[in-house]
Protein backbone atom coordinates (compact mmCIF):
# COMPACT_ATOMS: atom_id res chain seq x y z
CA UNK A 1 0.00 0.00 0.00
CA UNK A 2 1.78 3.24 -1.38
CA UNK A 3 -0.78 5.76 -0.85
CA UNK A 4 -2.85 7.50 1.88
CA UNK A 5 -6.23 5.54 2.75
CA UNK A 6 -8.94 6.07 5.33
CA UNK A 7 -8.51 4.33 8.10
CA UNK A 8 -11.18 1.91 9.99
CA UNK A 9 -11.66 5.01 12.68
CA UNK A 10 -12.67 7.43 10.15
CA UNK A 11 -15.10 5.19 8.47
CA UNK A 12 -16.67 3.92 11.40
CA UNK A 13 -16.77 7.66 12.77
CA UNK A 14 -18.43 9.02 9.76
CA UNK A 15 -20.87 5.73 9.51
CA UNK A 16 -21.92 6.28 13.17
CA UNK A 17 -22.68 9.94 12.62
CA UNK A 18 -24.63 9.94 9.19
CA UNK A 19 -26.33 7.57 10.81
CA UNK A 20 -27.41 9.06 13.96
CA UNK A 21 -28.18 12.23 11.96
CA UNK A 22 -30.58 10.79 9.73
CA UNK A 23 -32.16 9.15 12.67
CA UNK A 24 -32.49 12.59 14.20
CA UNK A 25 -33.97 13.93 11.16
CA UNK A 26 -36.43 11.33 10.73
CA UNK A 27 -37.50 10.75 14.12
CA UNK A 28 -37.03 14.81 14.88
CA UNK A 29 -35.57 14.10 17.86
CA UNK A 30 -32.44 16.76 19.20
CA UNK A 31 -31.02 14.17 21.43
CA UNK A 32 -29.32 11.56 18.37
CA UNK A 33 -27.91 15.40 17.12
CA UNK A 34 -26.17 16.00 20.22
CA UNK A 35 -24.68 12.82 20.59
CA UNK A 36 -23.53 12.56 16.90
CA UNK A 37 -21.90 15.80 16.56
CA UNK A 38 -18.51 14.88 18.18
CA UNK A 39 -18.37 12.20 15.67
CA UNK A 40 -19.45 13.89 12.74
CA UNK A 41 -16.37 16.89 14.21
CA UNK A 42 -14.40 14.51 14.51
CA UNK A 43 -14.59 12.95 10.62
CA UNK A 44 -14.66 16.64 9.28
CA UNK A 45 -11.20 17.29 10.86
CA UNK A 46 -9.77 14.10 9.82
CA UNK A 47 -11.12 14.88 6.34
CA UNK A 48 -9.68 18.59 6.74
CA UNK A 49 -5.86 17.17 7.07
CA UNK A 50 -6.16 14.64 4.62
CA UNK A 51 -2.05 14.61 3.00
CA UNK A 52 -1.41 14.81 -0.15
CA UNK A 53 2.51 14.14 -0.10
CA UNK A 54 3.76 10.70 -1.55
CA UNK A 55 6.96 10.04 0.96
CA UNK A 56 9.61 7.47 0.89
CA UNK A 57 10.57 5.42 3.68
CA UNK A 58 14.14 3.95 3.89
CA UNK A 59 16.00 2.44 6.86
CA UNK A 60 19.50 3.07 7.77
CA UNK A 61 22.09 1.88 10.53
CA UNK A 62 24.45 4.34 11.72
CA UNK A 63 27.66 1.72 11.81
CA UNK A 64 28.45 -0.98 9.08
CA UNK A 65 30.75 -2.35 10.98
CA UNK A 66 31.20 -3.41 14.30
CA UNK A 67 32.54 -5.93 16.61
CA UNK A 68 29.98 -8.43 18.59
CA UNK A 69 28.33 -7.45 21.57
CA UNK A 70 28.19 -3.51 20.57
CA UNK A 71 25.36 -1.66 19.63
CA UNK A 72 24.41 0.61 16.91
CA UNK A 73 20.99 2.43 15.67
CA UNK A 74 18.60 1.97 12.85
CA UNK A 75 16.92 5.08 12.09
CA UNK A 76 14.17 6.07 9.59
CA UNK A 77 14.80 8.52 7.10
CA UNK A 78 11.24 10.04 5.56
CA UNK A 79 11.29 11.76 2.50
CA UNK A 80 8.03 14.28 2.97
CA UNK A 81 6.49 14.34 6.42
CA UNK A 82 3.90 16.92 5.82
CA UNK A 83 0.59 15.90 6.85
CA UNK A 84 1.96 13.04 9.42
CA UNK A 85 1.13 12.73 13.15
CA UNK A 86 2.38 8.86 13.67
CA UNK A 87 4.95 6.80 12.55
CA UNK A 88 4.55 2.84 13.12
CA UNK A 89 7.39 1.09 13.08
CA UNK A 90 7.87 -3.17 13.50
CA UNK A 91 10.89 -5.10 12.82
CA UNK A 92 10.68 -9.31 12.74
CA UNK A 93 13.68 -10.44 14.82
CA UNK A 94 17.02 -11.81 13.48
CA UNK A 95 19.37 -15.06 14.46
CA UNK A 96 22.03 -13.38 16.80
CA UNK A 97 20.59 -10.11 16.55
CA UNK A 98 19.29 -8.28 20.03
CA UNK A 99 17.25 -5.46 19.90
CA UNK A 100 15.37 -2.83 22.34
CA UNK A 101 12.57 -2.96 22.80
CA UNK A 102 12.67 -7.14 22.64
CA UNK A 103 9.78 -7.30 20.47
CA UNK A 104 10.77 -4.89 17.66
CA UNK A 105 7.32 -2.85 17.49
CA UNK A 106 7.88 1.07 18.09
CA UNK A 107 5.72 3.79 17.89
CA UNK A 108 5.86 7.79 17.70
CA UNK A 109 4.60 11.26 17.70
CA UNK A 110 6.02 13.20 14.65
CA UNK A 111 6.53 16.36 16.30
CA UNK A 112 7.58 19.57 13.34
CA UNK A 113 9.26 16.56 11.41
CA UNK A 114 11.13 15.06 14.34
CA UNK A 115 10.76 11.78 16.47
CA UNK A 116 10.92 9.22 14.39
CA UNK A 117 11.10 5.61 16.21
CA UNK A 118 14.84 4.55 16.46
CA UNK A 119 15.34 0.67 16.75
CA UNK A 120 18.68 -0.03 18.81
CA UNK A 121 20.22 -3.25 17.83
CA UNK A 122 23.28 -5.35 19.21
CA UNK A 123 24.58 -8.31 17.17
CA UNK A 124 25.66 -10.95 19.41
CA UNK A 125 27.77 -12.86 17.03
CA UNK A 126 30.02 -12.30 14.64
CA UNK A 127 29.44 -12.80 11.04
CA UNK A 128 27.47 -11.10 8.16
CA UNK A 129 24.11 -10.31 10.10
CA UNK A 130 20.63 -9.24 8.32
CA UNK A 131 18.23 -7.55 10.15
CA UNK A 132 14.90 -8.58 9.93
CA UNK A 133 12.55 -7.00 7.80
CA UNK A 134 10.50 -4.32 8.89
CA UNK A 135 7.30 -3.00 8.30
CA UNK A 136 6.56 1.17 8.57
CA UNK A 137 3.52 2.95 8.83
CA UNK A 138 2.17 6.41 8.73
CA UNK A 139 -0.78 7.99 10.47
CA UNK A 140 -2.38 11.67 9.36
CA UNK A 141 -3.29 14.07 12.05
CA UNK A 142 -6.93 12.66 13.89
CA UNK A 143 -5.95 9.16 12.71
CA UNK A 144 -8.19 9.99 9.58
CA UNK A 145 -5.56 8.46 6.78
CA UNK A 146 -3.38 5.40 6.81
CA UNK A 147 -0.06 4.77 4.57
CA UNK A 148 1.27 1.41 4.45
CA UNK A 149 2.66 -0.73 5.89
CA UNK A 150 5.65 -1.01 3.48
CA UNK A 151 8.22 -3.83 4.18
CA UNK A 152 11.62 -2.11 4.06
CA UNK A 153 14.55 -5.09 3.39
CA UNK A 154 16.73 -5.55 6.70
CA UNK A 155 20.01 -3.99 6.78
CA UNK A 156 23.45 -5.50 6.39
CA UNK A 157 25.87 -5.64 9.09
CA UNK A 158 29.30 -7.04 9.41
CA UNK A 159 30.25 -8.32 12.91
CA UNK A 160 34.01 -8.60 13.52
CA UNK A 161 34.83 -10.94 15.92
CA UNK A 162 34.90 -9.92 19.59
CA UNK A 163 38.35 -8.45 20.79
CA UNK A 164 38.85 -10.99 24.10
CA UNK A 165 41.29 -9.96 26.31
CA UNK A 166 44.57 -11.09 25.38
CA UNK A 167 48.11 -10.53 26.50
CA UNK A 168 51.46 -12.43 26.26
CA UNK A 169 54.90 -11.12 26.81
CA UNK A 170 57.09 -14.55 25.16
CA UNK A 171 58.92 -13.54 22.67
CA UNK A 172 58.90 -15.58 18.74
CA UNK A 173 61.12 -18.88 19.09
CA UNK A 174 63.30 -17.35 15.59
CA UNK A 175 62.76 -13.51 15.00
CA UNK A 176 63.89 -12.93 11.26
CA UNK A 177 63.05 -9.47 10.42
CA UNK A 178 64.22 -6.11 11.05
CA UNK A 179 62.63 -4.21 14.12
CA UNK A 180 60.73 -5.22 16.54
CA UNK A 181 60.46 -6.49 20.34
CA UNK A 182 61.85 -9.92 20.21
CA UNK A 183 65.33 -10.41 20.98
CA UNK A 184 67.39 -12.26 18.08
CA UNK A 185 70.49 -14.70 18.57
CA UNK A 186 72.56 -12.58 16.71
CA UNK A 187 74.33 -9.49 18.42
CA UNK A 188 72.77 -5.87 17.38
CA UNK A 189 72.06 -2.67 19.03
CA UNK A 190 69.30 -4.14 21.34
CA UNK A 191 68.52 -3.44 24.86
CA UNK A 192 69.55 -6.96 26.30
CA UNK A 193 72.37 -7.53 27.28
CA UNK A 194 74.74 -10.18 25.58
CA UNK A 195 78.23 -10.26 27.17
CA UNK A 196 81.56 -8.42 27.10
CA UNK A 197 84.10 -8.63 24.99
CA UNK A 198 87.65 -6.76 23.93
CA UNK A 199 87.42 -3.33 21.88
CA UNK A 200 87.10 -3.64 17.81
CA UNK A 201 87.43 -1.39 15.44
CA UNK A 202 84.00 0.22 14.35
CA UNK A 203 82.56 -0.51 17.99
CA UNK A 204 80.80 2.60 19.55
CA UNK A 205 82.25 5.29 22.54
CA UNK A 206 79.42 4.54 24.75
CA UNK A 207 79.58 0.64 24.61
CA UNK A 208 82.50 1.00 26.09
CA UNK A 209 82.67 -1.06 29.62
CA UNK A 210 84.64 1.23 31.84
CA UNK A 211 85.14 -1.05 34.94
CA UNK A 212 86.35 -4.41 32.86
CA UNK A 213 88.25 -1.73 30.86
CA UNK A 214 90.19 -0.39 33.89
CA UNK A 215 90.46 -3.80 35.50
CA UNK A 216 92.08 -5.36 32.50
CA UNK A 217 93.56 -2.21 31.37
CA UNK A 218 92.50 -3.41 27.58
CA UNK A 219 89.13 -1.46 26.57
CA UNK A 220 86.29 -3.85 26.31
CA UNK A 221 82.51 -3.08 25.05
CA UNK A 222 78.97 -4.51 26.14
CA UNK A 223 77.67 -6.65 23.83
CA UNK A 224 73.76 -7.11 23.19
CA UNK A 225 71.16 -8.98 21.29
CA UNK A 226 69.63 -7.03 18.01
CA UNK A 227 65.56 -6.69 18.67
CA UNK A 228 63.64 -8.18 15.20
CA UNK A 229 60.13 -8.88 14.49
CA UNK A 230 58.80 -11.66 13.16
CA UNK A 231 56.37 -13.46 10.99
CA UNK A 232 53.18 -14.83 12.51
CA UNK A 233 50.64 -17.79 10.24
CA UNK A 234 47.66 -18.02 11.86
CA UNK A 235 45.53 -21.23 10.55
CA UNK A 236 41.92 -21.32 11.28
CA UNK A 237 40.04 -24.86 10.36
CA UNK A 238 36.87 -23.78 9.50
CA UNK A 239 35.90 -27.58 8.17
CA UNK A 240 33.05 -27.94 10.44
CA UNK A 241 31.27 -26.55 13.68
CA UNK A 242 31.02 -28.49 16.45
CA UNK A 243 28.69 -27.49 19.37
CA UNK A 244 25.77 -25.09 19.23
CA UNK A 245 26.62 -20.92 19.33
CA UNK A 246 24.86 -19.17 21.70
CA UNK A 247 26.05 -15.99 20.90
CA UNK A 248 28.00 -13.54 23.06
CA UNK A 249 27.07 -14.50 27.31
CA UNK A 250 26.14 -18.30 25.73
CA UNK A 251 27.75 -21.09 25.06
CA UNK A 252 30.48 -21.19 22.14
CA UNK A 253 30.74 -23.97 19.57
CA UNK A 254 34.12 -24.93 18.43
CA UNK A 255 34.22 -22.50 15.43
CA UNK A 256 33.25 -19.40 17.84
CA UNK A 257 36.53 -20.42 20.14
CA UNK A 258 38.51 -20.79 17.00
CA UNK A 259 37.81 -17.25 15.30
CA UNK A 260 37.76 -15.08 18.47
CA UNK A 261 41.17 -16.74 19.58
CA UNK A 262 42.38 -16.15 16.33
CA UNK A 263 41.10 -12.28 16.30
CA UNK A 264 42.97 -11.80 19.92
CA UNK A 265 46.32 -13.67 18.35
CA UNK A 266 46.14 -11.15 15.57
CA UNK A 267 45.39 -8.36 17.06
CA UNK A 268 48.14 -8.90 19.97
CA UNK A 269 50.80 -9.73 17.30
CA UNK A 270 50.03 -6.58 14.95
CA UNK A 271 50.11 -4.36 17.87
CA UNK A 272 53.62 -5.69 18.59
CA UNK A 273 54.58 -4.58 15.63
CA UNK A 274 54.93 -8.27 13.38
CA UNK A 275 54.16 -9.45 10.64
CA UNK A 276 50.78 -11.55 10.36
CA UNK A 277 49.30 -13.75 8.14
CA UNK A 278 46.22 -15.89 8.03
CA UNK A 279 45.39 -19.06 6.22
CA UNK A 280 41.27 -20.11 6.30
CA UNK A 281 40.78 -23.62 5.59
CA UNK A 282 37.17 -23.23 4.39
CA UNK A 283 34.56 -25.05 2.71
CA UNK A 284 35.78 -23.80 -1.02
CA UNK A 285 39.40 -23.15 -0.43
CA UNK A 286 42.28 -21.91 1.35
CA UNK A 287 41.54 -18.21 2.01
CA UNK A 288 44.59 -16.18 2.41
CA UNK A 289 45.62 -12.40 3.62
CA UNK A 290 49.21 -11.83 3.39
CA UNK A 291 51.76 -10.81 5.75
CA UNK A 292 51.30 -7.41 6.86
CA UNK A 293 51.08 -4.72 9.32
CA UNK A 294 49.39 -1.49 10.97
CA UNK A 295 45.59 -1.00 11.53
CA UNK A 296 44.46 -1.16 8.28
CA UNK A 297 45.81 -4.85 8.13
CA UNK A 298 44.35 -5.66 11.11
CA UNK A 299 41.15 -4.46 10.00
CA UNK A 300 41.66 -6.81 7.00
CA UNK A 301 42.56 -9.80 9.42
CA UNK A 302 39.31 -9.65 11.48
CA UNK A 303 37.33 -9.05 8.43
CA UNK A 304 38.16 -12.09 6.75
CA UNK A 305 37.85 -13.88 10.18
CA UNK A 306 34.10 -12.27 10.32
CA UNK A 307 33.21 -13.96 6.91
CA UNK A 308 34.67 -17.93 7.92
CA UNK A 309 31.68 -20.50 7.27
CA UNK A 310 32.00 -23.97 8.19
CA UNK A 311 31.77 -26.51 5.48
CA UNK A 312 33.61 -29.46 3.36
CA UNK A 313 36.61 -28.33 1.39
CA UNK A 314 36.54 -30.19 -1.90
CA UNK A 315 40.24 -29.64 -2.66
CA UNK A 316 42.38 -29.48 0.34
CA UNK A 317 43.51 -32.86 1.55
CA UNK A 318 43.87 -33.92 -2.38
CA UNK A 319 46.51 -32.18 -2.62
CA UNK A 320 49.64 -31.06 -0.96
CA UNK A 321 48.93 -27.82 1.01
CA UNK A 322 51.34 -24.89 0.43
CA UNK A 323 51.31 -21.88 3.05
CA UNK A 324 54.38 -20.26 1.78
CA UNK A 325 55.97 -19.81 4.83
CA UNK A 326 60.12 -19.57 5.36
CA UNK A 327 62.22 -19.88 8.05
CA UNK A 328 61.44 -17.77 11.39
CA UNK A 329 57.92 -17.65 10.73
CA UNK A 330 56.20 -18.67 14.22
CA UNK A 331 53.03 -21.50 12.73
CA UNK A 332 49.82 -21.45 15.06
CA UNK A 333 47.36 -23.88 13.80
CA UNK A 334 43.66 -22.94 15.95
CA UNK A 335 41.83 -26.59 14.85
CA UNK A 336 39.53 -28.74 16.88
CA UNK A 337 41.54 -31.10 15.56
CA UNK A 338 38.75 -33.75 13.72
CA UNK A 339 40.05 -33.38 10.57
CA UNK A 340 42.73 -35.55 9.46
CA UNK A 341 43.60 -33.49 6.73
CA UNK A 342 44.34 -30.31 8.94
CA UNK A 343 46.52 -32.54 11.43
CA UNK A 344 48.69 -34.12 8.13
CA UNK A 345 49.51 -30.48 7.31
CA UNK A 346 50.66 -29.82 10.65
CA UNK A 347 52.24 -32.16 10.53
CA UNK A 348 53.99 -31.52 7.27
CA UNK A 349 55.10 -28.09 8.77
CA UNK A 350 56.28 -29.55 11.49
CA UNK A 351 58.77 -31.43 9.81
CA UNK A 352 59.66 -28.56 7.65
CA UNK A 353 61.85 -27.26 11.39
CA UNK A 354 59.54 -24.38 11.40
CA UNK A 355 57.88 -23.58 15.05
CA UNK A 356 54.25 -24.51 14.94
CA UNK A 357 51.88 -24.77 17.87
CA UNK A 358 48.26 -25.97 17.96
CA UNK A 359 45.73 -24.60 19.90
CA UNK A 360 42.80 -26.80 20.77
CA UNK A 361 39.90 -24.81 19.92
CA UNK A 362 37.33 -27.93 21.07
CA UNK A 363 35.27 -26.38 23.98
CA UNK A 364 35.07 -28.43 27.07
CA UNK A 365 31.82 -30.23 27.86
CA UNK A 366 31.02 -30.41 24.61
CA UNK A 367 27.10 -31.48 24.09
CA UNK A 368 26.40 -34.59 21.33
CA UNK A 369 23.99 -33.40 18.88
CA UNK A 370 21.98 -35.70 17.49
CA UNK A 371 20.29 -35.66 14.47
CA UNK A 372 16.18 -36.81 14.10
CA UNK A 373 15.91 -40.26 13.53
CA UNK A 374 19.26 -41.39 15.12
CA UNK A 375 19.59 -43.50 18.14
CA UNK A 376 21.17 -41.69 21.07
CA UNK A 377 23.31 -44.52 22.15
CA UNK A 378 24.83 -45.00 18.84
CA UNK A 379 25.53 -41.63 18.34
CA UNK A 380 27.12 -41.38 21.29
CA UNK A 381 29.17 -44.58 20.83
CA UNK A 382 30.66 -42.97 17.66
CA UNK A 383 30.98 -39.37 19.40
CA UNK A 384 33.69 -41.19 22.12
CA UNK A 385 35.61 -43.14 19.49
CA UNK A 386 36.24 -40.22 17.23
CA UNK A 387 37.18 -38.35 20.78
CA UNK A 388 39.46 -41.18 21.35
CA UNK A 389 41.06 -40.87 17.71
CA UNK A 390 41.59 -37.39 18.34
CA UNK A 391 43.57 -37.88 21.65
CA UNK A 392 45.88 -40.51 19.37
CA UNK A 393 46.64 -37.81 16.58
CA UNK A 394 47.32 -34.68 19.63
CA UNK A 395 49.37 -37.67 20.92
CA UNK A 396 51.55 -38.28 17.42
CA UNK A 397 51.80 -34.17 17.01
CA UNK A 398 53.59 -34.34 20.32
CA UNK A 399 56.00 -36.70 19.89
CA UNK A 400 56.75 -34.76 16.66
CA UNK A 401 57.84 -31.55 18.68
CA UNK A 402 54.51 -29.92 17.81
CA UNK A 403 52.78 -28.69 21.61
CA UNK A 404 49.39 -28.70 21.93
CA UNK A 405 47.10 -26.46 24.16
CA UNK A 406 43.79 -25.17 25.08
CA UNK A 407 42.82 -21.79 24.42
CA UNK A 408 42.24 -20.46 27.92
CA UNK A 409 43.06 -16.29 27.06
CA UNK A 410 45.51 -14.37 28.38
CA UNK A 411 48.68 -15.89 28.29
CA UNK A 412 47.90 -19.94 26.52
CA UNK A 413 51.13 -19.68 24.46
CA UNK A 414 53.29 -18.07 26.92
CA UNK A 415 55.18 -21.07 28.19
CA UNK A 416 55.11 -23.21 24.99
CA UNK A 417 56.87 -19.89 23.35
CA UNK A 418 59.62 -19.83 25.90
CA UNK A 419 60.07 -23.53 25.56
CA UNK A 420 60.49 -23.21 21.62
CA UNK A 421 62.95 -20.47 22.35
CA UNK A 422 65.01 -22.75 24.31
CA UNK A 423 64.71 -25.43 21.76
CA UNK A 424 65.82 -23.22 19.01
CA UNK A 425 69.21 -21.96 20.59
CA UNK A 426 70.68 -25.51 21.12
CA UNK A 427 72.44 -26.95 18.01
CA UNK A 428 70.68 -28.75 15.51
CA UNK A 429 71.89 -32.25 13.81
CA UNK A 430 70.62 -32.14 10.15
CA UNK A 431 70.80 -35.84 9.06
CA UNK A 432 71.80 -36.03 5.16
Amino acid sequence: MTRWRPTGGLRRCLAVGVLGLALAVALGDAVLVVLTAPFLLLGALALMHRPASSPTVTARLDHQWMHEGQGTRSRLLVSDLDGVEHVTRMATPAPYVATHPAHGRLGRLVVGGSGLPVLEVSPRRWGRRILGHEDVALTSRWAGFRWGPVPLVGSQLQVLPVRAPYDSRAEAPQPLGLVGAHRSRRIGSGSEFSGIRPFQAGDRLRRINWRVSLRTRHLHVVTARAEEDTGVLLVVDALADHGRSGGMGGTASSLDVTVRAGAALAEHHVRRGDRVSLRVIGPKRISEVGFGTGERHLRSLLGRLSMVGPGESRTFGRARPTFGVTGGTVVIVLSPMLSDAVATATATLVRRGLPVVVIDTLPGGLSLQVAEGTDPRVAGLAWRMRLLERDQVLARLASLGCPVVAWRGPGTVDDVMRRLARRAQLPQVRVP
